[in-house]
């Protein structure tokens, strides 16, 4: 990996659980860490509302803190990691899909400190997943150091991509790979018959099978590259969100393309991906095309 990662901090558990798992990828992929934390007005407060010197530097000494103890952290997980800290006036979501734009990398936690404590998803991960322009990874639960890279196949150019991201972090942290392909009669596609006489159709074991294909053709290039990584192939009847939900649970990270091949052209995150977000039991990688 080149660049370097962001990881958002606002000091609540689930931040400091995702500066964790970031210091730890930084320092396997020995690149830099940087902890990044929006100093954003309020909301109380209103927009036209100046704000006396002292309030301004009250919540610059709250900013200030938010990033020492994430700095603490980090280094007390990772001490060989190069870990820098940055207070950055805006709102949360703009300064970190800012920051993600010269990112190789952006991690967040899954909730906020300003996010309703039953909300399984906030707003700003959910935001940064959608436009941030490199990986993101949404850090659910602290993930299983033995499990797999759980990796959702689906054809896609955001799956293609999703495909090799996955592969990548297999390889740094010299992990397995459980390939996950799920498809319906109704998300599978339809080629035309070879022979005109044929009918317009599949046998019967035969959409299974161009499945199968599918799968094994996806995962062979990147086979080749990253001949270390030992890659289990699973090919479900049925739909991908439970799918990948339910491979979650012993993975050490969820990777998956931002939008599948049977979405909508103009979603920036289709229904597959926002599902394994809010339900996942591992930290899921998000990977744009």
């Amino acid at each position: 990996m080149n660049g370097f990662m962001v990881v958002g901090a606002d000091g609540s558990a689930p931040g400091l659980e995702a500066v964790v798992w970031a210091a730890r990828e930084a320092e396997v992929r020995n690149v830099p860490l940087q902890v990044v934390h929006a100093l954003a007005r309020p909301a109380h407060l209103p927009l036209d509302a100046a704000l006396p010197r002292s309030v301004r530097e009250r919540f610059r000494v709250t900013a200030d803190a938010v990033v020492e103890e994430a700095l603490l952290r980090a280094r007390a997980e990772a001490p060989d990691a190069d870990v820098s800290g940055l207070v950055i006036p805006g709102e949360p979501l703009s300064v970190l899909v800012a920051q993600a734009r010269s990112a190789a990398m952006a991690v967040v936690g899954h909730r906020g400190l300003n996010g309703f404590r039953k909300t399984l998803l906030g707003s700003v991960a959910t935001g940064l997943a959608a436009h941030a322009g490199c990986p993101v990874v949404v850090v659910r639960e602290p993930s299983l150091p033995a499990g797999p890279v759980v990796l959702g196949v689906d054809g896609s150019a955001a799956g293609a991509a999703a495909v090799r991201f996955a592969f990548q972090e297999a390889s740094v942290q010299g992990a397995d790979i459980t390939a996950v392909h799920a498809w319906t009669a109704w998300n599978a596609p339809m080629p035309p018959p070879t022979d005109e006489t044929e009918p317009y159709a599949y046998g019967p074991g035969m959409l299974a099978a161009e499945e199968e294909r599918l799968l094994a053709e996806t995962l062979s290039g990147m086979r080749t590259w990253y001949p270390d990584v030992r890659v289990g192939r699973s090919t479900v009847h049925g739909p991908a969100r439970p799918a990948l939900i339910e491979a979650s649970r012993t993975a050490r990270l969820t990777v998956v393309g931002s939008r599948g091949r049977g979405g909508f052209a103009g979603l920036l995150l289709g229904s597959v991906s926002q599902a394994v977000l809010h339900h996942a039991h591992s930290p899921v990688a998000v990977v744009r095309a």
